[in-house]
């Protein structure tokens, strides 16, 4: 359905310039030698711009390009799955929890959402990200939710942050 403000073509072409841009980062993610995971979060910013500019469907569209076009082409295929299954697509889906605007349900749905997928990758794709997991992580999987949904709270936080910055900047 074409938009009634006539803009489709241009929120369509946004959502290719973020892909790449999403892409570009992903890239950096697989030639850096640390910083694998925040690279990673920082190339899911670019479907938050795509959502906060032109809406969820050019979000969607900016976070599907990317992952499609990652795992087609990024040397890391870990990156490609982590930015497909969390961090490219918790910035968009993130909009759509906060826009419920009841606190405890929506903190209820982002723990959920993390902790899903936590456990997907922590027993489904375990061995692409940690072939070697040291012991003590193996057998403390209790600290490993304690401390990830802290890290998960943290990021969320900071991640409102960034984008209230860029709806302010938006705007203006």
């Amino acid at each position: 359905m074409a938009r009634p403000d006539g803009k489709q073509s241009v929120y369509t072409a946004l959502g290719g310039v973020m892909s790449a841009g999403s892409l570009a980062v992903l890239w950096l993610a697989c030639a850096a030698p640390s910083g694998r995971i925040g690279l990673t979060a920082a190339a899911g910013l670019f479907p938050m711009a795509a959502t906060l500019y032109a809406g969820r469907a050019a979000g969607c569209l900016c976070w599907a390009a990317a992952s499609l076009l990652g795992l087609l082409l990024l040397p890391d295929k870990g990156v490609a799955v982590l930015f497909l299954a969390f961090l490219g697509l918790y910035p968009v889906v993130k909009g759509h929890i906060e826009s419920l605007r009841r606190l405890w349900i929506e903190w209820g749905l982002k723990l959920s959402w993390f902790n899903m997928v936590l456990t997907l990758f922590w027993f489904v794709f375990q061995k692409l990200f940690l072939p070697e997991a040291p012991d003590w992580l193996l057998d403390s999987t209790l600290l490993l939710y304690g401390a990830g949904n802290l890290v998960f709270a943290a990021y969320d936080i900071g991640l409102s942050r960034v984008a209230a910055v860029l709806r302010v900047r938006l705007r203006g």
